[in-house]
């Protein structure tokens, strides 16, 4: 792994994300058009580690990002270079750093289509595809069918009543991110014969909120556990990243939602996705780049 990477005119050299003004981190964003405001990317520096790319005098030119979840499991995200210097190595440079942080974990991502090549050869293996929907809500909060059990709100404070749930969905333990996440989302779960059945969280995020991530056994109460935040959001902008292409799109669908760009799942070590019938499912992701 080279300590420098030069590329055409300029030389890159790895920093600390922690330490990058997060303006030039939203600046980085902006220019391949990616969402994330400040306060997205304050959160993802306190749930993840990472570097940026720099030049000579402080340029950020691009980053990568790695969210640690146990001692041999991480997800990858944020990983940004700028449109110049997309084909020159940059990228490649800045996983390479990825992989000596990480050591021997197995990893997880979802790529973007400028990025699925590069990770391709870098030894992913595609899983799954992730549909992004967003729009404004148009939902009125008629026509879904009684909800079997209770939906009730949980306080951050409780948030350790999911874990168990959240780590037979997602296949390892993400306390750590959860935690984080519930210090500025609405949690809400569904409790049937006293048993949290299904949970699901709402924060802020980009142009408007994202409802994420959404665990559940089954549709129907995967759609009462979105449903309860539309009904708050109306007219609002809202995202979901979901893995599901049944009943849960089709009501994000009739709830104004558009279907627009799509990542794909990635696995490097081991497959990361851990679906098993009878089993709880992550119906919404907490991020494409969580995962």
């Amino acid at each position: 792994m080279q300590d420098s990477v030069r590329l055409k005119s300029f030389e890159l050299f790895p920093q600390d994300i922690a330490s990058v003004d997060v303006e030039l981190l939203h600046a980085l964003t902006i220019s391949v058009g990616w969402p994330h405001r400040p306060n997205d990317l304050e959160l993802m520096r306190r749930a993840g580690k990472g570097i940026v790319a720099v030049d000579g005098i402080g340029r950020v030119f691009g980053s990568a990002m790695w969210f640690p979840h146990g001692d041999d499991f991480a997800t990858v995200g944020l990983v940004i270079t700028v449109p110049r210097t997309q084909a020159q190595g940059n990228g490649r440079w800045l996983m390479d750093h990825v992989f000596s942080q990480c050591g021997a974990r197995r990893l997880s991502l979802n790529a973007t289509k400028a990025a699925y090549a590069l990770y391709l050869s870098l030894g992913f293996t595609k899983e799954a595809i992730v549909q992004l929907y967003d729009g404004e809500v148009s939902w009125s909060g008629a026509s879904l069918p009684p909800v079997d059990g209770r939906l009730e709100q949980l306080s951050a404070e409780a948030i350790r009543e999911i874990m168990p749930l959240d780590r037979a969905a997602f296949g390892v333990d993400r306390e750590r991110l959860l935690t984080l996440l519930a210090e500025v989302s609405r949690v809400c779960v569904l409790r049937r014969r006293g048993e949290i059945v299904g949970y699901s969280m709402c924060r802020e995020f980009g142009r408007g909120h994202v409802i994420g991530p959404i665990v559940s056994f089954n549709d129907e109460d995967v759609i009462h556990l979105a449903a309860v935040h539309m009904e708050a959001l109306r007219g609002r902008f809202v995202r979901v990243d979901t893995r599901s292409q049944g009943v849960f799109a089709e009501f994000l669908t009739r709830s104004g939602l558009v279907a627009g760009e799509a990542v794909t799942t990635m696995w490097k070590g081991r497959p990361f996705l851990n679906e098993v019938a009878g089993h709880p499912i992550v119906y919404g992701l907490a991020g494409h780049s969580f995962n």
